[in-house]
């Protein structure tokens, strides 16, 4: 008799010990739009500096409020004058799609800072309803209802 193991279990998962080291070793580096909004909204020092590693013109659409801007290609030059080693720096770029918050994590930490990329970035700091700041003055849209269920305050996980 033939078993046939389907896609998902091809690749037996792992043993619990080192699926706990793994995603451990994952939350060490990565953090979420809803941790980060929880920490800047609750008032007081968040403990980290929020850097959008964006362009000066996707800073310009739109960025998180008390973000501080700096383009991942400037990292190298600049970090050393605007941020302080002893404080974890979270890095956002436009979304899932863009890898520059991963370049300016890894700049910084070559750099010597301890650094954590936003999952999700701009583009799901705006799709769950928080609010971000332009030229213009700040904005909020909608909630999108499947980035961020309706009084959930989080993504429920």
């Amino acid at each position: 008799m033939t078993t046939t193991v389907n896609p998902v279990l091809r690749v037996a998962p792992a043993a619990p010990a080192e699926a706990a080291a793994h995603f451990r070793a994952g939350l060490a580096f990565h953090t979420d739009v809803s941790d980060v909004a929880a920490a800047l909204g609750a008032g007081g020092d968040p403990g980290f500096v929020l850097l959008d590693a964006r362009s000066t013109e996707a800073w310009d659409q739109g960025h998180i409020p008390g973000a501080l801007h700096l383009p991942t290609a400037l990292v190298p030059e600049q970090a050393g004058q605007l941020l302080d080693r002893s404080v974890p720096v979270v890095t956002y770029c436009w979304g899932p799609g863009c890898n520059g918050a991963a370049r300016a994590a890894l700049a910084l930490a070559e750099l010597g800072y301890r650094v954590k990329e936003m999952l999700g970035g701009f583009e799901y700091w705006v799709r769950e309803g928080l609010a971000f700041e332009t030229w213009q003055g700040r904005e909020r849209r909608a909630p999108d209802p499947l980035t961020a269920p309706v009084d959930a305050g989080d993504c429920g996980c």
